[in-house]
């Protein structure tokens, strides 16, 4: 049997967030990524939206043996949805591909809902290993929503798959952040989101 793979477009794209084998570069056509708030968190998540004539890059990875259940544990609060013939890749194959989506009736408006940055940094660095700063400023110009504010929480990170970031790294964010007039909360003038 061969091994199903997923496509990754936010924090999967980071492998230093997770240990799936072969990670290849891919392209989903016909979505875009938006932040969303859940019933399950107090903080927002990036999913996939569909998006006919748009399309994100991201990371395929092999899921072996196709057990789905870590995966699906991570990516608690999606669905797990085919994208078979919506991914382009250079695997030599044909793999199954699926793709986590937050469904529409789950969505729920953004009230006091904040991004955290350490969520985002995770996002940003793994782009920016595999896409250049390129692929970054892409990830920021297919992602919609960031009129939602922002909770700095690097010096004491609320993400537990946080990373450590390099200083270009950390500048590239605050970059794109500040292009895009993005409102960044400092830990004190915000309430902290349940555990993550």
């Amino acid at each position: 049997m061969n091994d199903p793979y997923f496509f990754g477009y936010g924090s999967l794209v980071n492998t230093k967030s997770h240990d799936y084998p072969d990670p290849r570069p891919a392209t989903l056509h016909g979505w875009r990524r938006a932040w969303v708030a859940t019933p399950r968190f107090g903080v927002v998540l990036l999913t996939g939206v569909r998006a006919p004539g748009h399309s994100i890059q991201g990371l395929i990875a092999a899921v072996p043996g196709a057990d789905w259940a870590a995966l699906d544990a991570r990516e608690g609060g999606y669905n797990r949805l085919s994208a078979n013939g919506s991914v382009t890749h250079d695997h030599p194959a044909t793999p199954e591909i699926a793709v986590y989506a937050v469904a529409p009736e789950n969505r729920l408006e953004r009230a006091e809902h904040m991004i955290l940055l350490s969520y985002l940094d995770v996002v940003v660095q793994g782009f920016h290993e595999v896409f250049g700063e390129t692929g970054v400023q892409g990830f920021f110009d297919t992602t919609d929503g960031w009129d939602t504010p922002i909770l700095n929480d690097r010096a004491d990170p609320v993400y537990p798959r946080h990373q450590e970031l390099t200083k270009d790294q950390t500048a590239l964010v605050d970059h794109h952040l500040a292009r895009l007039s993005a409102q960044v909360k400092q830990r004190h003038e915000a309430p902290l989101p349940p555990e993550f």
